[in-house]
């Protein structure tokens, strides 16, 4: 018979104070800062002696002694860990070989081009047909700077900049105008010439010296095989080699001196590569500042031009709207008050709206004019003319639309120039003079009144000088006591939009 089953009595659950766990070890924070750049994430592992007879459970064992040391160690490395070295022509000889033979090859050339262009200019230079062609000469050394200055990359990891400043205005007379007034054009061309000169035979004569005697003598096994038919070869046209055990000395011999020859070359290449960063790069950093001054000055002009443009389009499309709604209302709501002391006050109300209108269109007429931007300077200036309390006599010539720069700090002069004469010079008439040069625009703007404007007292004049200095203008002023006044303005641009042919 089978047992009956046994039954195990049933008890209720009784409830049980969850098991303490251990605290979780503090997670580790990522890093952050220049090591974590680059595709794999750096990781740490923790690793400790462990000691004999111990088991470990988890990420950390207990029982860990306490004078076990850490040793940190790196699974995955960032690249922006790993360190670079410089780049040396000890580590690399082929680098100073080849910066020093490129120059022995270049230099012979540009000697050629140096010497023909020179002889062509003074010989044509009676006709002046010669002149272009020797001014052109002063500009040579710029592509050859220009190559000088990649070819250093050879031996020198760092990039030489260029030491030429950015010229803004537009056309090529405007850049040689700048190129020519460079001290670093002029340093250039010396280079270029001490390179034509100097430079080069001394390359070619350390290239050939340190490594052609060498692989001489290392081919003199070859040539006593091929040339010599075995019996005799002479090595560098001075010794007679007759027998091989002597050819393959010389072999032994050559393949010692190339490496020495190759220390020889690469000790040169140092004195010669600093000797060009010197002459090409920027003068100190001073220049490099003074560069940057002139890029962030001009870059504030331009942000100082788009917000007055931007401050004036919301002036006239906001506040001017509103106001002569509110003039509108106000002249509405007097015509129907009746007569009393409320129609008097809509009516001073009124007067009131309109006089802050017209102040309005005023101040947006004076941050910048909409017939600037529409029509072109010519008929900015003369509507300045027509605002002035003082008669002016306009008289234009220009070609068409310049640049918008140029524009508005030519409208800016001449605005300035017409308020400085109806305030301080007590004048009876003003002219104001404009045209192209094909160059640069020139402005004119005379009065006929007591003169001795001082730039030093507060009359504006530095301001005019230092916005036309930013597009590389000149001011000059002539205004001796009794007077007359003459401000002349030159601002090198050409035409971006022509209404009529030149001439």
């Amino acid at each position: 018979m089978r047992p009956a089953p046994r039954r195990v009595p049933h008890r209720p659950p009784t409830s049980r104070a969850p098991k303490p766990q251990p605290p979780a070890p503090p997670p580790v924070p990522a890093p952050t800062g220049p090591h974590t750049s680059g595709s794999r994430p750096f990781r740490t592992r923790l690793t400790r002696p462990r000691p004999s007879g111990t088991t470990t459970s988890g990420s950390l064992a207990s029982g860990i002694p306490a004078s076990g040391r850490t040793r940190l160690s790196r699974t995955s490395e960032s690249p922006a860990f790993r360190r670079t070295r410089p780049r040396t022509p000890w580590r690399r000889p082929w680098r100073p070989v080849g910066y020093l033979l490129t120059g022995a090859l270049i230099g012979p050339a540009v000697l050629v081009a140096l010497t023909v262009t020179a002889a062509a200019g003074l010989a044509l230079a009676p006709l002046l047909v010669g002149l272009p062609l020797l001014a052109a000469l002063a500009l040579g050394g710029l592509p050859f700077a220009r190559f000088e200055r990649w070819r250093l990359r050879l031996v020198d990891p760092a990039a030489l900049p260029d030491p030429h400043r950015r010229v803004t205005a537009p056309g090529p007379g405007a850049w040689a105008r700048v190129r020519y007034q460079e001290a670093a054009t002029w340093r250039e061309f010396g280079y270029t010439v001490l390179s034509a000169l100097v430079l080069w035979p001394l390359e070619a004569l350390a290239v050939l010296l340190a490594l052609g005697a060498p692989l001489s003598l290392v081919a003199a096994p070859v040539l006593m095989a091929t040339v010599g038919g075995g019996t005799e070869v002479k090595v560098l046209k001075l010794w007679l080699v007759t027998s091989w055990p002597l050819a393959l000395g010389c072999a032994v011999l050559g393949a010692l001196l190339t490496a020495a020859g190759l220390r020889v070359l690469a000790a040169l290449a140092g004195p010669r590569a600093a000797l060009t960063r010197t002459l090409l790069g920027p003068r100190g950093g001073a220049d490099r500042a003074i560069r940057e001054l002139s890029r962030s000055r001009v870059r504030l002009v331009d942000a100082f031009d788009a917000e007055r443009r931007r401050i004036e389009r919301d002036l006239h499309d906001g506040a001017q709207q509103r106001l002569v709604a509110l003039a509108m209302t106000l002249g509405l709501a007097r015509l129907d008050a009746p007569p009393g002391p409320l129609g008097d006050s809509l009516a001073r109300a009124h007067t009131e709206a309109t006089a802050v209108l017209t102040e309005l269109r005023e101040l947006i007429h004076g941050i910048h004019p909409q017939l600037l931007t529409d029509l072109g300077l010519e008929a900015a200036v003369q509507d300045a003319a027509d605002r002035s309390p003082v008669p002016v006599d306009v008289t234009a010539d220009l070609p068409g639309r310049l640049p918008a720069a140029v524009e508005s700090a030519a409208w800016f002069v001449v605005r300035e120039a017409l308020t400085n004469t109806a305030r301080h010079s007590g004048a009876d008439r003003a002219r104001v003079t404009a045209w192209h040069t094909g160059r640069s625009l020139v402005l004119e703007i005379g009065d006929d009144g007591r003169g001795g404007a001082d730039p030093a007292a507060g009359s504006g004049l530095t301001g005019l000088g230092d916005r036309v200095s930013v597009l590389d203008g000149t001011l000059s002023l002539s205004s001796p006591p009794g007077g007359p006044t003459l401000l002349r303005v030159e601002i090198p641009c050409e035409p971006t939009q022509r209404t009529r042919s030149p001439g």
